[in-house]
């Protein structure tokens, strides 16, 4: 069994389609670590909530980058939303001739057991696409996210799209400025976004590990 710590039931089932392993949501408030990268903040969470479950845990952090904003609001996006808004971000990104933008979701696991290094890096400087297998450098190890000594395995997922006019009334946070092949997220239907999205993408990633490792 692994545990999804979250308050959200909608993680829990998009975890479900990519897991045959049981998936039981975790309602644990951990102390969120403010990082400038997603993966920090991520891996934190995923050491406090192994420690306080003792059992298998995942733990995601996901957030809108803008690439002529360089990159934020990036970790801090459940922040802005809170204090600025979406029309508000919206309204910086319209100034700018460039409105590339990505969805980035970074998943968190940890059961206690030691590793090497996590077997799909984190580039946190990339602004691109998912780095090609062929490409991959040196793996992220544990103690390089943030020098603490339970590991913990990292997996990245990307949807890159455009920043556009709010647009839809589905989904939520900055799903209706962020534009995926012609359509926002929030002009998505829920199994529509869940193909594509980003925390799909790092899901898919975990669990193609998940079902070969040697646990």
């Amino acid at each position: 069994m692994i545990n999804f710590v979250t308050t959200n039931p909608g993680k829990v089932a998009e975890a479900r389609e990519y897991l045959d392993e049981s998936v039981e949501q975790l309602d644990f408030d951990y102390p969120e670590r403010q990082a400038a990268d997603l993966a920090t903040v991520a891996a934190h969470g995923a050491r406090a909530a192994y420690r306080h479950a003792g059992e298998p845990v995942i733990v995601d952090d996901s957030g809108l980058t803008i690439d002529a904003l360089d990159g934020f609001p990036g970790p801090y996006s459940s922040y802005v939303e809170d204090k600025l808004g979406i029309e508000r971000v919206w309204e910086l990104a319209e100034r700018e001739d460039e409105r590339s933008g990505a969805f980035r979701a970074v998943i968190a696991y940890c059961d206690g057991d030691s590793f090497e290094a996590t077997p799909d890096p984190v580039d946190t400087d990339r602004r691109g696409q998912d780095i090609a297998v062929e490409a991959r450098a040196d793996a992220t190890t544990d103690e390089q996210v943030d020098g603490e000594a339970l590991p913990v395995r990292l997996f990245e997922g990307v949807a890159r799209g455009q920043i556009v006019e709010p647009r839809g009334d589905g989904g939520f946070g900055f799903d209706p400025i962020f534009e995926y092949d012609g359509q926002t997220y929030a002009e998505m239907d829920t199994e529509e976004k869940n193909a594509i999205s980003h925390r799909g993408r790092a899901l898919a990633k975990f669990a193609e590990w998940y079902e070969t490792a040697d646990r």
